[in-house]
């Protein structure tokens, strides 16, 4: 079994479908690596040999951030936001939607379970 970036690569599946369970990968950049290093993309990641592992770790370290630190930028960026008072940083304090969804019927996602409000006695 296959380990990029500290991911275990799935057995038996194309090369440039398993890169995609690397966080920060997706199909099109998994082709682009696959590509870059003249590897068969229908390559089963079984098959894949040290050398071939070697030229993939080499390729993200050089080109692309992956797994934790992209995770540990794009946490920075949303707390740059919140601690800067931007409306985006605010709609992420409270937990609110950021990208101009309406909220009135939707959003429970992001809102939560819905809140029951008791009236009051008279």
């Amino acid at each position: 079994m296959a380990r990029i970036a500290g991911v275990d690569l799935p057995r038996n599946k194309r090369i440039d479908i398993a890169l995609t369970y690397i966080f920060g990968i997706g199909r099109a950049k998994a082709s682009e690596i696959v590509a870059a290093i003249n590897m068969d993309p229908a390559k089963k990641s079984d098959d894949l040999t040290e050398q071939d592992i070697a030229a993939i770790r080499d390729y993200l370290d050089k080109n692309l951030l992956v797994e934790g630190d992209l995770r540990r930028e794009v946490s920075m960026n949303i707390r740059r936001l919140m601690d800067i008072a931007s409306y985006r940083g605010i709609r992420h304090r409270k937990g609110l939607p950021v990208r101009g969804q309406h909220t009135h019927n939707n959003a429970r996602t992001r809102k939560g379970p819905r809140r029951v409000v008791v009236g009051k006695k008279k």
